[in-house]
């Protein structure tokens, strides 16, 4: 009887130890991930695409919102690469529990904040998030991370007009065209929608003869055809005339989002501009 009680008693002491080793483990691991959660964040600010990368699994997958599936180190590496371009982003997330479920799975969730500059202003954006981590080799990986954003969608497009409109070409309204950095003499008529807001417009530019267009960029694409006039376009991070190609009347280009391009003229030029607004130009090329 007595050695069974002391068998019993050795039995609930080594399971004691076991249980303090396991809770020790799994607090150590838990400062470990909430440590490589904190240097994740220094590094998206510091735009250190490597590091991040290699925080994830080779096979990890990131589910973000709105967006289709991203797996693997090479699609992870080209995605990050653009996130941490966007101008003037402030990216923070907050752990609310990370849960070591066993000796090589970890379980972090939590919320996110992120900031950026936009051509309106500043952006915001906020959300949850679950990632999920592995032991390999001994070391923490990513092998799935999902940012789950709440705030709402972006408005819709406002509806097409049922209506058939038409403008005389002779009872356009001219109005002076002049954007910050862009040189005075232009003029600009519209004549659909509103360009300062969502929706397609249609608006026309007249410009002198040797009117220089700055290199510049929009958020959303442009479609261009000359009506009369012609000169040089080009397109580039630099305002290079050498490389612009000439136009004249009946020509059409279209000109992606975010691609920089510029323009001189020869001769009194007219050319229409057609695309989804709002429409804004931002001076230079994006960041």
């Amino acid at each position: 009887m007595r050695t069974t009680r002391i068998f019993a008693a050795m039995a609930l002491a080594v399971a004691i130890t076991a249980l303090a080793q396991t809770a020790a483990g799994q607090t150590r691991d838990e400062r470990a991930i909430r440590a490589l959660s904190d240097k994740w964040q220094r590094d998206v600010a510091a735009q250190n695409v490597d590091a991040i990368v290699a925080l994830h699994a080779p096979d990890a997958v990131v589910m973000l919102s709105h967006a289709p599936l991203v797996r693997g180190s090479d699609a992870i590496r080209a995605g990050w690469s653009d996130m941490v371009k966007t101008p003037g982003l402030k990216l923070s997330w907050t752990p609310t529990k990370i849960e070591v479920t066993s000796p090589t799975t970890a379980t972090e969730y939590g919320t996110y904040t992120e900031s950026f500059d936009t051509p309106s202003g500043r952006g915001t954006d906020a959300g949850n998030y679950v990632t999920l981590w592995r032991k390999i080799n001994g070391q923490w990986r990513v092998t799935l991370d999902a940012p789950n954003t709440t705030s709402p969608l972006p408005a819709a497009m406002p509806a097409e007009p049922t209506q058939m409109a038409s403008v005389a070409g002779s009872s356009l309204t001219w109005n002076d065209f002049a954007p910050a950095g862009f040189p005075p003499g232009g003029k600009v008529a519209v004549l659909h929608g509103n360009p300062a807001s969502p929706g397609r417009f249609v608006l026309r530019l007249s410009l002198p003869d040797g009117y220089q267009i700055p290199l510049h960029w929009h958020p959303t694409a442009e479609n261009v055809t000359v009506l009369s006039g012609g000169g040089q376009f080009g397109m580039g991070n630099t305002l290079d005339m050498s490389s612009a190609h000439g136009f004249s009347a009946g020509d059409y280009v279209y000109i992606p989002a975010r691609q920089p391009h510029f323009l001189r003229t020869q001769g009194a030029t007219v050319l229409q501009v057609a695309g989804n607004g709002p429409f804004v130009l931002n001076l230079g090329v994006p960041k």
